[in-house]
């Protein structure tokens, strides 16, 4: 056997192993993006993986999910926040499941991107107290978002109008905090006021105090400047009563006298 057989026959093998590797991280992309501390395990049912992340102290959601999720579990997590475009590009995501975790606020493009695909949302057992209008907006999905510190204000009000569909979920917001004061601790729903128009209204009352105000003011130096003019002019003419009066003349005396 010359050099050039032996050669070959070992290169062969090398080049057929090599080969699989590529076609298998070609046919399963995902199975080598599983983020650190979580398990991918492939659903048959669903085509897809479902990733478990529950428990592993993560402070800020995977940058690198596998592309064909169907079932992300990010619970019982240190999470402070959702960014916007977090999930962008998870297409065919079914369940998400942020519970227990520590947000406190959610942009208008939190969940951007898997709006179609979105079946259950759980955000219950969070911190929230805030999130922007239009962030469930367009969503289907079934939304769970109880125990959460809510500020119920304007901008709760017309997220939690924009979903109809999830009265269950509206039902369950209590406000922790509110515009008004006396709805403190009781379910949103219960609120019959418009709060984008109390919110106004205040804005409005604040405006006109500001410019009674300045009124007032105004007001008031021109009174002072009035009196402390009369003040001036009344020791001005006291003043003048004060001075003594000229003593006529010498001449004018005896033309008096010789009238007489």
């Amino acid at each position: 056997m010359t050099l050039l057989d032996l050669w070959l026959s070992r290169s062969i093998p090398m080049c057929l192993l090599l080969q699989s590797l590529v076609l298998m991280a070609l046919c399963f992309p995902s199975a080598s993006m599983c983020p650190k501390g979580c398990i991918c395990q492939r659903d048959s049912h669903l085509h897809g993986f479902n990733v478990t992340c529950s428990q592993s102290r993560l402070k800020e959601i995977p940058p690198s999910l596998p592309v064909d999720t169907v079932l992300l579990r990010l619970d019982h997590n240190q999470i402070g926040s959702v960014p916007d475009l977090a999930f962008h590009g998870l297409r065919f995501l079914r369940e998400l499941n942020l519970s227990y975790n520590a947000v406190e606020t959610l942009g208008e493009g939190a969940f951007t991107g898997i709006e179609a695909t979105l079946q259950v949302l759980d955000l219950s057992h969070n911190r929230i107290t805030s999130v922007h209008k239009d962030a469930f907006a367009r969503l289907k999905a079934r939304i769970i978002v109880n125990d959460n510190p809510w500020h119920c204000d304007c901008a709760l009000q017309q997220a939690i109008g924009g979903m109809a569909h999830n009265h269950e979920a509206a039902a369950r917001v209590l406000c922790r905090s509110s515009e008004l004061h006396d709805q403190e601790g009781q379910p949103f729903l219960a609120v019959d006021i418009d709060l984008c128009n109390l919110a106004k209204r205040t804005t409005d009352y604040a405006m006109l105090v500001t410019m009674f105000g300045w009124f007032a003011m105004v007001i008031s130096y021109v009174v002072y400047y009035v009196r402390q003019n009369q003040e001036d002019a009344r020791r001005h003419l006291e003043y003048l009563k004060s001075l003594p009066s000229k003593p006529k003349k010498a001449d004018e005396t005896d033309d008096i006298s010789t009238v007489v």
